[in-house]
């Protein structure tokens, strides 16, 4: 994949946690759109009169984050849950979960119950936590530096931000 795209409410607010907080790096800002009604509706079905900000955030091994704050008559501003359509979540593979999830707590960020150790199924050796952005955007961090039981057998292994070659 090249990039995932997340629009957010304030983007100085998102690139500060991302950049802070996650540890991507802030690679170019994009600039401004929304002279070009046509452009806006038609390229990236948005209301007609809707304005963009955007920048890039590279994040190590893993995605490349673009980032939105747009402006729109229409523009709903619910965050959906995970059981919702279009839900969704970002998760950041880490060695030590339980050092990572201690240092979310003492930047303040919400933690969603306590991590989470899969060990049965083919996920088993796998460990997992969700956690909030300061807006609400759900992410989770994932850990399973011994692999994951299915990849002893597995012809086709997920892609691993530690072994990008696989």
């Amino acid at each position: 994949s090249d990039h995932i795209g997340i629009t957010v409410p304030d983007l100085e607010e998102a690139v500060e946690f991302f950049t802070q907080i996650v540890g991507c790096e802030f690679v170019f800002d994009g600039g401004t759109y929304g002279d070009d009604a046509q452009f806006m509706s038609q390229s990236l079905n948005v209301h007609p009169d809707s304005t963009l900000r955007y920048c890039f955030l590279r994040c190590a091994n893993g995605s490349n984050f673009e980032i939105f704050e747009y402006n729109s008559p229409d523009q709903q501003s619910r965050i959906p849950k995970n059981s919702d359509v279009g839900g969704h979540h970002i998760a950041l593979y880490v060695d030590d979960i339980e050092g990572a999830v201690r240092y979310l707590q003492e930047n303040d960020i919400k933690i969603l119950g306590n991590v989470n150790y899969v060990d049965i199924g083919p996920a088993s050796g796998a460990k997992w936590v969700y956690f909030l952005s300061p807006w609400g955007l759900q992410l989770e961090l994932v850990s399973y530096p011994d692999g994951k039981a299915y990849e002893r057998s597995a012809d086709l292994v997920l892609w691993h931000p530690k072994f990008p070659e696989r």
